[in-house]
């Protein structure tokens, strides 16, 4: 918003120091005049008489009280100038930060020196924000190119499939649409995922007070059937664990969680247990399974999107879209909870949630 130029603060506060000293020198002179000279006998005649007199005593006092008020006025001015100027130094980094951030430049940080006062507060709290802000736009840069070659992949399939029917009509029509069939779902399954994840990280859902035990048997029985396909046991044990959130992405949270350890189980005899708890004002869901190693080094990158494990058990018919860990990882941290994985010693995974109850 455009704005008619005004005087500038470091202007408003000069004026304000010389105006304060002109005040104080003014309140000096009164002092003097009705605690001093006014006890004095008025003899205007007296001019050479030894006794002093309010006549000679203004006539002798009032210029030199002038000029100390005109050099009182003159030092307000200047010394408030260069102190204002000190004083606001701080503030012009601040300004320079904030115009170098507004032109997308959010690697530039103030790292004000100096002791703990208002401005520089202020530049650390600024500091913060930019560091956020840097954070946020390379994590959405890295997922929007992440997301766009992702969702390409079965439009191009898609687009093959459809030449190849077109140049070869002979070829079975049945076998065309149910390729088209597997690949348009697993695109409208990328795109909610992305939706899901996107609701997540911005937070706008409502909270309410959701018993994860009652979550877990939820998502154990929906996927119970994957689960003894792939010739893997599925267990819910443990006890009541409160937690404040939305009941849907929850248990969209959990079914994920489980999906992947089933999925990412051992070809057969392989177990999956979930296991919830309650730790003080905190609930703890923990989902563990048998499996492959896992190496140390892969865990950090398991819960970022399209992150798929490559070195983990996977099977064509439940690829997914390497959103399912990032997907829990987003729920937990929109619920103010923290997501752990370690590997287990034996092999497999073990993930642990904590949620803050309601």
């Amino acid at each position: 918003m455009r704005r008619r130029p005004g005087p500038s603060a470091r202007l408003k506060l000069a004026l304000s120091y010389a105006g304060f000293l002109a005040v104080a020198g003014a309140l000096l002179l009164a002092v003097v005049w009705l605690f001093l000279l006014r006890h004095v006998p008025d003899n205007s005649q007296g001019l050479l008489g030894i006794s002093p007199n309010r006549y000679l005593l203004v006539h002798t006092f009032a210029p030199a009280a002038a000029g100390a008020m005109g050099f009182l006025l003159v030092f307000g001015l200047v010394g408030g100038w260069l102190l204002a100027g000190r004083m606001l130094a701080p503030l012009t980094r601040i300004t320079a930060a904030a115009r170098l951030a507004g032109g997308g430049s959010l690697s530039h940080r103030i790292r004000m020196e100096g002791r703990q006062d208002e401005f520089r507060e202020l530049s650390d709290a600024f500091d913060s924000m930019l560091e956020q802000l840097d954070s946020h736009v390379a994590e959405q840069r890295r997922f929007a190119a992440n997301a766009s070659h992702e969702l390409r992949t079965p439009l191009a399939i898609s687009r093959t499939l459809l030449d190849v029917a077109l140049k070869d009509p002979s070829r079975d029509r049945d076998e065309v649409l149910a390729r088209l069939r597997t690949v348009n779902a697993r695109a409208i399954g990328l795109t909610e995922a992305l939706l899901l994840l996107s609701r997540s990280d911005r937070g706008g859902f409502d909270r309410e007070d959701v018993d994860l035990s009652l979550v877990a048997e939820e998502a154990a029985e929906t996927l119970l059937p994957l689960a003894e396909q792939r010739g893997a046991s599925l267990v819910v044990t443990g006890g009541e664990a409160r937690a404040g959130g939305s009941p849907e992405l929850l248990l969209r949270m959990v079914t994920n969680l489980v999906q992947n350890a089933v999925v990412h189980n051992l070809p057969a005899d392989g177990s999956v247990t979930v296991r919830t708890a309650a730790d003080g004002d905190t609930g703890v869901l923990r989902v563990e399974n048998t499996g492959p190693p896992v190496p140390p080094e892969l865990l950090p990158t398991l819960t970022e999107p399209f992150q798929r494990g490559r070195e983990r058990v996977r099977t064509d018919e439940h690829a997914g879209v390497g959103l399912g860990l990032a997907i829990a990882h987003s729920v937990v941290r929109a619920h103010g909870g923290t997501l752990d994985l370690a590997p287990r010693p034996a092999g497999g995974l073990v993930v642990t949630v904590r949620l803050p109850a309601a």
